[in-house]
């Protein structure tokens, strides 16, 4: 039975003058996850924003909360966003030395737990963890900063993980648009994150063209 598609606008594109309202009309246009980049400065060459900017958000908004953690050793830092009110943790598999014990521990707390693979990790890095995790998210771009081009190459990698495992969650994050979301959609993505493109304007056609 073909995965029912979930759109995810990422909060890093978002005007964080007016985060509530942003937040309120991609969630009233549509949107079902609330994608949030966590990023150290060390892992990514970038800092975004913590569990503080989550809690604060967290009271405003019924969509699911989507972090995405872009940081080293993120075993540290799981139960900060736990208790902030995130639904799905996203570890990278890069990130951390013991990937099963990360994974374990967000599991612990009765969360979902998600693995990232950068574009240069190959599926193969994760196939003995695939039965412990409820999603795969597959980084279409390089983990770091929104805007950037969408990597091709990364179709062959989805259709590869999709035929390893046809009952879990694909996430896509980076350079997703109309035109490249109904590409990794055809390859078995079913969950697309998309900052830049949604943020832009009309929050509504753009969910729509995703879908």
């Amino acid at each position: 039975m073909k995965k029912k598609i979930i759109i995810a606008p990422s909060l890093l594109a978002a005007d964080f003058s007016k985060l509530k309202e942003e937040i309120q009309e991609v969630e009233k246009y549509g949107a079902e996850y609330l994608h949030l980049d966590v990023m150290d400065g060390s892992f990514v060459p970038n800092i975004s924003f913590g569990a503080p900017v989550i809690s604060a958000i967290r009271k405003h908004s019924n969509l699911v909360f989507d972090v995405h953690l872009m940081i080293e050793n993120p075993e540290r830092f799981i139960k900060d966003f736990v208790d902030v009110g995130a639904d799905i943790i996203t570890i990278h598999a890069e990130a951390t030395k013991h990937l099963n014990r990360a994974i374990q521990l967000v599991k612990s707390y009765g969360k979902k737990v998600g693995i990232s693979l950068n574009p240069s990790t190959p599926v193969e890095f994760i196939k003995h963890d695939l039965k412990n995790v409820d999603m795969i998210l597959i980084m279409t771009v390089n983990p770091g900063f929104g805007g950037q081009a969408f990597i091709g190459d990364m179709i062959e990698k989805i259709k590869k993980l999709r035929a390893l495992d046809k009952n879990i969650d694909i996430e896509v994050d980076g350079g997703i648009n109309a035109e490249t979301g109904r590409m990794v959609k055809e390859a078995g993505a079913n969950i697309l994150v998309a900052g830049s493109y949604i943020f832009s304007g009309d929050y509504k056609k753009k969910i729509d063209s995703l879908k």
